[in-house]
């Protein structure tokens, strides 16, 4: 087996470690650096449950090797909500939209939603619904997750049926 020595920062914090050339991101970030809202789904990179920003991109944690991580800077879920416990934004709107069931999945599309409203720049709808299409959510919460995503793009619901979904 290779063994790597690797530093990334996660969620502000540097971490250092020796890893096995082929263990997985999302296996380092759950196992080695305690981020267990990285979800880990299909291990195929589909479900998008195990999305994580990565130098400002969303990443499929699951596709990634942790050696490949060595030097960037990386968000999880953990890493979102502001020190005081206010949420952000992303986070807000589907609470506030009702876009979370069981949770599973949940943290996957915070961190797409995350990265792509990072800009200056609202994103526009059509490429926030793409982005979500690469989203498994099992308990069929599309509906509050989209309300959600279209409030982040400054989009709000245009009739009482659209608010309820």
């Amino acid at each position: 087996m290779s063994r790597h020595d690797i530093q990334v920062h996660i969620n502000g914090r540097t971490q250092h470690a020796t890893v096995e050339g082929r263990l997985t991101l999302s296996d380092f970030l759950r196992g080695v650096a305690g981020c267990t809202g990285v979800h880990v789904g299909c291990e195929h990179g589909v479900c998008g449950a195990c999305t994580v920003i990565v130098d400002g991109a969303a990443v499929r944690s699951c596709l990634m090797l942790a050696v490949q991580a060595d030097g960037t800077r990386i968000t999880t879920v953990e890493g979102l909500a502001d020190a005081d416990g206010t949420l952000h934004p992303v986070q807000q709107a589907l609470r506030d939209e009702y876009g979370l069931q069981c949770g599973f999945c949940t943290p996957g599309i915070v961190m797409t939603l995350a990265a792509l409203t990072a800009g200056a720049t609202r994103p526009e709808p059509a490429q926030v619904m793409n982005a979500l299409s690469g989203h498994i959510c099992r308990c069929t919460g599309y509906q509050g997750i989209r309300r959600a995503a279209l409030r982040l793009c400054g989009i709000a619901p245009s009739s009482p049926e659209q608010a309820h979904g």
